[in-house]
């Protein structure tokens, strides 16, 4: 075809500069000839571009779906884990004197401070060596779990931390001051236990005494180890095994929202006025930075996956175009015998394995959007996805189909024009 222009030009008595005219290849020429390469092979060209389709349709959905879990994550721990707040009992320098730093009221006291929902004490007993829970006094019927933690836990603990009741109902300030042998349970230790209903008004035996089970949850909103303990009054706990002996209490505080920080700096003296440094208060941890931590744990995880796919992808075009390549030498040396150059055979066929990366991006960017999109409506999420990243992913697939034509093209090229006609 360059040789014809030059014959016609030279008819025309234009001049006609040889050597340009040799290495002129025009880019409307290159885009229609890549074009017609992926045509002629559709099936090749679908399944060429599938993992390129697939490793940026990963890309985009890891990348979207971790910002949209990272923005519920912000949302949620704004309702829970923002509007909570643990004060340890430490005793100070007097630690060794006073094994229960808080007090009797200290319920009340905390349950005063402005922003504050509920408030409880807690701590876990250390019943004697052989003890167990049971359902029966004698014998180890319906199953000794002698495994399971036994927590004394004021009224205010089973307020803060919004248990729900499947059975009964928890116990009160006035079981409290009575001091009544009263326990909540988690459904699996019920089971275990052989507890059933609430009706006939079951006991279980924590060492030799009996506890009336009043209460059966099955989920809570905060601390989620109350669901594989049983819970009894802090008083009736003081007055059968006395104040903590392995750990040291601890008081939960559920607060409004955005109160939490406030209500942390306040504790310690709300509850001991004559002696705050027995307690330490720990407001919620950052959000930000949980949301960030999350973020790059599911991001690396992800975008490894997303790396692999991309590499098969890469390896397929390869192989593909490379193949082509073999299956056209001939075409390769008429090309060659008409004035084409070796770089117009190199780029000829990365221009065909770009495009056909850069369909792979185009799709694998559409698929990955919507996979957010789909998994956002089913959750009720808010999507989020970054649009630089929409930008970039294209590109991405369009430089892994560069890379992956690089050697292929670098054969094309090499092969002899007198070598590709005879075949």
């Amino acid at each position: 075809m360059l040789n014809l222009r030059r014959d016609r030009a030279e008819r025309r008595g234009t001049p006609v500069d040889r050597g340009a005219g040799r290495s002129r290849l025009a880019t409307r020429d290159l885009l229609s000839e890549a074009v017609a390469g992926i045509v002629q092979r559709p099936a090749r060209s679908v399944l060429t571009s599938l993992g390129t389709v697939l490793g940026v349709g990963a890309f985009i959905a890891v990348l979207g779906l971790t910002g949209t879990a990272a923005a519920q994550i912000d949302t949620r721990f704004n309702r829970l884990t923002a509007t909570e707040v643990t004060v340890e009992d430490t005793g100070g320098r007097d630690a060794d004197r006073v094994p229960l730093a808080f007090p009797r009221s200290a319920d009340a006291r905390m349950a005063r401070v402005n922003g504050v929902e509920a408030a409880g004490v807690y701590w876990k007993i250390r019943l004697a060596p052989g003890q167990s829970v049971r359902s029966s006094q004698v014998g180890n019927a319906n199953g000794a779990v002698s495994q399971t933690p036994v927590v004394a836990a004021s009224p205010g603990v089973l307020a803060a931390a919004g248990p729900h009741y499947v059975q009964g109902r928890g116990y009160n300030a006035f079981h409290e001051s009575h001091g009544d042998s009263v326990a909540v349970i988690g459904s699996a230790t019920a089971a275990r236990l052989g507890i059933l209903t609430l009706r006939t008004q079951p006991a279980i035996f924590i060492g030799d005494t009996a506890f009336t089970v009043v209460g059966i949850i099955d989920d809570v909103e905060r601390k989620p180890d109350l669901l594989l303990s049983i819970m009894i009054p802090r008083a009736s706990a003081e007055r059968i095994w006395g104040p903590p002996q392995d750990e040291r209490a601890k008081m939960l505080v559920s607060t409004d929202l955005g109160a939490a920080a406030q209500v942390a700096e306040e504790a310690a003296l709300a509850l001991r006025p004559d002696h705050p440094e027995y307690l330490r208060s720990i407001p919620p941890a950052d959000p930000k930075a949980l949301r960030n931590a999350v973020g790059n744990d599911l991001g690396q995880l992800f975008l490894l996956l997303a790396v692999v796919c991309l590499f098969i992808g890469a390896v397929g075009i390869a192989n593909t175009t490379l193949v082509a390549v073999m299956e056209r030498i001939g075409e390769i040396g008429l090309r060659r015998a008409l004035g084409a150059r070796s770089r117009h055979i190199t780029l000829q066929f990365l221009a065909e394995s770009a495009a056909l990366g850069l369909v792979g991006g185009v799709t694998g960017t559409s698929l990955g959007t919507a996979v957010v999109v789909g998994v956002s409506l089913q959750k009720e999420w808010t999507p989020v996805v970054d649009p630089l990243t929409l930008a970039a992913a294209p590109a991405l697939g369009l430089a892994t189909g560069l890379l992956a034509g690089l050697y292929p093209a670098w054969r094309a090229a090499r092969i002899p024009p007198v070598d590709a006609l005879r075949r």
